[in-house]
């Protein structure tokens, strides 16, 4: 996965001045004035020459980046994450890491069903922490324009890392974007938030569950995690529901949805309690509905998807012992490819749809647009890309 610990939205639109000014020098270059930068802040020599010294570019990274799994896969490949094999393991390490799990749950208030979620899907229970050397990928995308500001951040922070002993540098392997250890930690969260919790002098996020269970759950905690609270739910929406309102633009609390005839996917009313509450159709109207609560927020936090944050909440209910989401991936489901999206992104704008730009990534700005097109062809207006919107855009 990403690094799971930063904003996806928000380090879109870094400075283009200061991208387009560092992109006019060569790496060589960059790389040495980043280099005076980070002795100023007290990296020592001794640890820049042994991460720095030699590092050249890695392609891959940056075609990576942009290629990232919760802007290019659909709702129904992205919860395939969520399958049986990786429940049944999640259930089992609930058991094996009991007792440990219930002190971090005492200390930090995160139930150990979710920090089990978040270890399955972030580093599937420590077996893929990723094969980059985190510092070469990190110096590749601090070097490339897209989001230099942000990365050079990071880069510097894992710097200080290795500085302080907490991890060698031949040990510190991570995703392609720098994301560390069992719960994929970014160098400036693992900064911020990790935990020495077995007391031995080390916040080790890489080989000791003590420190990587307390850690996940001290970031969670400081994000104002309510364990009084879950995630969200599947729901059943009324007839002739207005799917403009299904937008984390839009809350009301439970209990209006409640009297607008949103139930739960039993068919009973849902709680008629006063919480904050979103409606979200990530698969569109033909999908399945789910209302979310302030908890899901804080897992858009850690990873601003909506799918992520989906796939978290429902494999911690599948942790114990829910079943299924209800509607299945339609038999004759067609994926929308990227340069297809971009194509409706680009007629949307010629339409007077402010879609933004046409960069095949379905953000905010583009599911607006669909949404307004949407409401002017007296379509469900729910934001989604598919084949047949495609077509009635761009008129193949």
């Amino acid at each position: 996965m990403t690094a799971r610990c930063w904003l996806f939205l928000a380090i879109f639109f870094f400075s283009v001045s200061s991208a387009a000014s560092e992109q006019l020098t060569n790496f060589d270059d960059w790389l040495a004035d980043f280099r005076a930068s980070a002795s100023a802040a007290g990296v020592s020599e001794r640890t820049l020459s042994a991460a720095l010294d030699g590092t050249k570019p890695l392609p891959d990274v940056i075609t990576k980046d942009r290629r990232q799994a919760e802007f290019t896969l659909s709702y129904w490949r992205y919860m395939k994450r969520v399958n049986s094999r990786r429940v049944q393991k999640g259930i089992s390490l609930l058991k094996t890491h009991k007792s440990l799990l219930q002190r971090v749950t005492n200390k930090f208030g995160v139930p150990a069903h979710y920090l089990m979620a978040f270890w399955g899907l972030e580093s599937n229970f420590g077996k893929s922490f990723g094969g980059y050397r985190v510092i070469p990928a990190l110096a590749t995308l601090a070097y490339d324009g897209r989001r230099s500001r942000f990365f050079r951040a990071q880069l510097l922070a894992a710097l200080k890392i290795v500085d302080n002993g907490d991890i060698t540098l031949q040990s510190m392997r991570g995703s392609w974007a720098g994301a560390m250890g069992h719960f994929q930690f970014i160098p400036t969260t693992y900064q911020a938030y990790a935990v020495d919790f077995d007391g031995d002098g080390k916040r080790d996020i890489w080989n000791n569950m003590a420190d990587a269970f307390a850690s996940a759950a001290n970031y969670l905690s400081s994000l104002g995690w309510d364990p009084k609270q879950k995630w969200g739910r599947e729901v059943k929406l009324p007839e002739h529901f207005d799917f403009s309102e299904a937008t984390l633009s839009d809350w009301k609390p439970l209990f209006e949805w409640n009297k607008g005839g949103v139930k739960r996917i039993s068919g009973a009313s849902l709680p008629n309690i006063d919480i904050k509450s979103w409606l979200v159709v990530p698969a569109g109207h033909k999908g399945p509905a789910f209302a979310v609560y302030p908890n899901f927020r804080r897992i858009m936090r850690w990873n601003n998807s909506i799918l992520y944050a989906i796939s978290i909440g429902h494999l911690a209910d599948r942790l114990r012992g829910a079943g299924p989401i209800s509607i299945a991936r339609p038999k004759n489901y067609r994926r929308v490819s990227v340069e297809k999206v971009k194509e409706i992104q680009a007629r949307l704008n010629s339409m007077g749809f402010s879609a933004g730009n046409p960069d095949g990534v379905v953000g905010k700005n583009t599911r607006s647009a669909i949404r307004n097109f949407q409401k002017l062809k007296n379509m469900p207006a729910d934001g989604h890309i598919t084949i047949k919107l495609w077509e009635r855009v761009v008129g193949k």
